[in-house]
């Protein structure tokens, strides 16, 4: 039998990543009663999401978070597309009208802990299995240490990645798309070279091989791979290493000892908010991690949200009008961003001489003038309706 809590917080919110720990980090300190379930037992220590945008700077300015951000943090204040060994163009985001004209990286765990400061600890080994709207609160059904329970809260708010997207969304009415794409990743620790503050994006006929600095001289390499490629991790290594050397990286490619590979899905949900129950971050928009923006979108939808919780909360009356209208600017910069990772796996692909050649073509023409400062905008998200 479900034991039935007596504590009833203001808001939980579902998930201890990133954006659920800013969520309820920005709630904790304007005095809302916050409490975080995870069904991790422990924090992640993999880096995964590495890039920290402009406009997600700007909004954690006030804060005081950005300072903390920045401090621990690589800037990158351009990229360059290249291949065969020639420069295609460079993405300026140091040119940019912008309060942070680049891209702020640093480790996923390291940006958790930050986000997470002023924030409740999260209660781990907890498995949400229902979240059930009623007009007075939110019915939650959940095993928190192998005890299930049942609550009712008044506002809940789904941040724990696709995985608790079926928690909010009926699996018959999901959809999204899975692409066929698959890449393999690795961050290794390297000597210092003159393009070390540099995004480098390598374009040839094998496919794309993108690397990013971080902080402490690392750098991450991500490398398109056959779709069905033997999943054997000595066999991904032995892939990863000859995307390496074939582009130029042979001291990275002798230091390759391991290889994640990972898949690309898109999916955007059409509404982010039922009554009382609202759902964020990767639940409610899961984009191409190539570009970098899944996380941001997710803290934006957050650091927005944030103030419209608080005054729900110290008011009794939920903010409807201010509510629909940040869900709409969500759902639209989801789908721009959506867009935009399409486009990245797009150009990402193997081709034929011909049509690689034609692909530089192209990407000479948009990396210049004009056009070049709208791609760079475009990919530091100076197109999110949070911006």
């Amino acid at each position: 039998m479900a034991e039935r809590s007596t504590h009833s917080p203001d808001v939980v919110v579902i998930g201890a990543g990133p954006v659920g720990l800013l969520l309820a980090s920005q709630l904790s300190r304007s005095g809302v009663d916050v409490e975080v379930l995870e069904r991790r037992p422990s924090n992640g220590s993999g880096s995964r999401a590495i890039g920290v945008h402009a406009p997600v700077l700007a909004a954690l300015e006030p804060s005081g978070l950005t300072e903390r951000l920045l401090a621990s943090a690589t800037r990158v204040p351009r990229g360059e597309a290249r291949s065969g060994g020639r420069l295609l163009g460079v993405v300026h985001f140091d040119r940019l009208s912008m309060r942070f004209p680049f891209v702020a990286t640093l480790p996923q765990a390291e940006t958790e802990r930050m986000l997470a400061a002023g924030a409740p600890q999260p209660l781990r080994g907890a498995t949400v299995s229902a979240i059930i709207p009623r007009a007075d609160g939110v019915h939650v059904r959940a095993g928190i240490g192998g005890r299930p329970t049942e609550r009712t809260i008044p506002i809940v708010v789904v941040a724990s990645g696709a995985g608790g997207r079926d928690l909010v969304f009926r699996k018959d009415a999901i959809g999204g798309h899975e692409y066929r794409d698959r890449y393999l990743m690795t961050d290794l620790a390297l000597e210092p070279r003159p393009d070390a503050d540099t995004a480098i994006v390598n374009l040839d006929r094998n496919g794309v091989l993108e690397s990013f600095p971080m902080p402490g001289g690392v750098r991450r390499f991500v490398a398109w791979d056959r779709p069905g490629a033997d999943p054997d991790p000595a066999a991904r290594v032995i892939r990863l290493r000859a995307a390496l050397a074939t582009r130029g990286e042979e001291v990275a490619s002798e230091r390759v000892s391991e290889a994640t590979a990972f898949g690309v899905r898109r999916f955007i949900a059409p509404r982010m908010r039922n009554g009382r129950v609202l759902v964020i971050g990767d639940a409610a928009h899961e984009v191409s991690p190539i570009g970098g923006q899944g996380m941001n979108l997710g803290l934006l939808d957050a650091a927005g949200l944030a103030p419209l919780l608080v005054e729900w909360v110290r008011t009794g009356q939920a903010p409807d009008r201010a509510l629909h209208a940040w869900e709409q600017r969500r759902v639209r910069s989801a789908t721009i961003a959506a867009r935009l990772a399409a486009l990245n796996t797009g150009l990402g692909r193997p081709l034929g001489a011909a049509a690689n050649a034609t692909r530089g073509v192209a990407l000479r023409a948009m990396l210049a003038g004009p056009i070049g400062r709208l791609f760079a905008s475009a990919y530091a998200m100076g197109l999110d309706r949070g911006a």
